[in-house]
């Protein structure tokens, strides 16, 4: 969290005493890495400490330690730079400083931000943003290490980090089954399917009509012509689609304890649906339904909240279960079945099968 406080002449000049001892520091941390070959902190701490201790007596010691914990990061950056063959210098320069502070060097409370400079201590009172009240009362805490830098115009650029405690074990209760399919997506909730539908179907076909309508006769390298295609926005809707779906569907599971379950798709899903279709409408709308797109999307939405994500090789669902591997059985009065719920995909992307095993 980043914020920026205007304070009084006395109080910059105190801090920018303290940037200018800092910035020493850490040039001589850096060279001391060089010049001994190590990016490790606690080697380059424990061979400039004494000496930067003697040359900075009325330095907070904590500021060595942050310099050389600094120095430290710059250097493994740098290192990994150049084995990219992307350093353009022979060793880090130092242009700018951002000062790092440890739970000794600064105290936080939401009326004013205490930080140790020479011999005594300055107090800052920033405004915080919205943003800041988001994070600070849906149960984030404020970290113990902290930064800050100098601007012009006594400007005070402050960095506020927010940790949040390691959560509890997700320990699902219940399985979500989803299947991805060409115009919607199919789930159960409560033992009760639901059908989602994603109108991608009409997106597709719609973009392409207007696409032949517009480039027909023309180059595609037309101003114009490129102008009216950026303007369809095809890719934008579908992936917009796919993030309010996600997110609906892992609230749902979140809310619900539950676990997600979906199809393992190869990596050419696509290409192998459309291997024996021969109608070129069909094939088009395939290809661009973008099954691993939503399914990536799905498991990259339950990263965020934690949801489990259990996923199944989708061969032979129709006749086996995934997870009990039993047969499944078809009840002929369409009643229900004992066992677990899953879903199955039609060979062309068309809607599954809600079905239950034996077991």
């Amino acid at each position: 969290m980043k914020l920026r406080v205007k304070v009084d002449y006395k109080t910059y000049q105190k801090l920018k005493e303290v940037e200018e001892e800092y910035r020493e520091v850490l040039e001589e941390a850096i060279n001391y890495g060089l010049v001994n070959k190590t990016t490790s902190f606690t080697r380059i701490k424990s061979g400039v400490y004494k000496t930067e201790r003697e040359k900075h007596k009325n330095l907070p010691s904590h500021y060595i330690y942050t310099a050389c914990e600094d120095a430290s990061e710059r250097l493994d950056s740098f290192e990994k730079l150049k084995k990219r063959g992307r350093s353009y210098t022979e060793k880090p320069s130092v242009r700018r400083v951002t000062i790092h502070l440890d739970d000794h060097l600064w105290k936080f409370n939401l009326e004013k931000i205490s930080i140790a400079v020479k011999r005594s201590r300055v107090f800052i009172s920033p405004i915080f943003p919205k943003i800041f009240w988001r994070y600070y009362n849906t149960g984030w805490r404020i970290a113990s290490e902290a930064r800050f830098r100098l601007l012009k115009g006594n400007v005070v650029e402050f960095y506020v980090i927010f940790k949040r405690d390691e959560p509890k074990p997700y320990k699902p209760k219940a399985f979500i089954p989803v299947d991805l399919n060409e115009n919607s997506v199919s789930v159960l909730i409560n033992n009760k399917p639901v059908l989602l539908e994603t109108n991608t179907k009409k997106i597709t076909l719609g973009y392409e009509y207007r696409r032949k309508l517009t480039t027909t006769g023309r180059s595609t390298k037309d101003r114009e012509v490129r102008r009216k295609l950026k303007r369809l926005r095809e890719r934008d809707k579908k992936v917009d689609i796919r993030r309010k779906l996600a997110k609906l569907i892992v609230k749902e599971a979140f809310e619900s304890r539950s676990a997600i379950i979906l199809e393992d798709l190869p990596r050419r899903t696509p290409e192998l649906m459309i291997k024996d279709v021969k109608d070129s409408q069909l094939r088009l709308r395939i290809y661009r339904a973008a099954f691993s797109s939503m399914k990536n999307a799905i498991i990259e939405k339950a990263k965020e909240f934690d949801v489990p994500v259990v996923l199944v090789n989708p061969s032979r669902t129709s006749t086996v279960c995934p997870i009990h591997g039993t047969k499944i059985v078809y009840q002929p009065d369409g009643g229900n079945a004992q066992g677990l719920v899953f879903v199955r995909r039609g060979k062309r992307g068309g809607i599954g099968t809600w079905l239950r095993c034996t077991t």
